[in-house]
């Protein structure tokens, strides 16, 4: 069985790297349950302060183990390693443009190469339901922070 087999509904797409050269990725469909992984973690992995670049660099390695590259002998190679991912994508503009013609892809949320309303919305419904979370939290530690403060005897000579 060849590694095209592997790829659902693969799509050949071409990709200026950042030195001006054309190189050819062959993009493919998600299956459900990866698709499903991919997606949840991909955009709330990447928020900055907030994130976890662990859990994004598996995100991002997880989506290129559904890029490809056609082999000299006609076989597609799939990028499942960060090797692979190293070996056949040069910079990491390069990887960032596969990345986000992967989500295009896959999914409806983007129009016209710009993210809908869908990550606007749950980027809202995120931060509505942090704030009740951290608001007590912090409340406490500052309590915690004047306790201290009060409880200080100053050093006197």
């Amino acid at each position: 069985m060849s590694d095209e087999t592997k790829l659902l509904e693969p799509k050949e797409v071409t990709i200026k790297t950042l030195r001006g050269v054309d190189k050819t990725y062959v993009l493919s469909m998600f299956p459900a349950i990866a698709g499903r992984e991919i997606v949840a973690n991909y955009p709330l992995t990447a928020i900055p302060k907030a994130s976890d670049y662990k859990a994004n660099e598996e995100t991002m390695l997880k989506l290129m183990g559904f890029v490809g590259v056609k082999l000299p002998n006609g076989n597609i190679q799939p990028l499942v390693t960060r090797a692979l991912v190293d070996n056949h994508i040069p910079d990491y503009e390069t990887l960032v443009k596969v990345e986000i013609a992967m989500m295009q892809y896959n999914t409806s949320f983007f129009g016209n190469g710009e993210i809908s309303t869908f990550f606007v919305d749950f980027a809202k419904k995120t931060l509505a339901s942090i704030s009740p979370t951290l608001i007590p939290l912090l409340q406490r530690l500052s309590e915690a922070v004047k306790q201290h403060t009060k409880n200080s005897v100053p050093n006197t000579p």
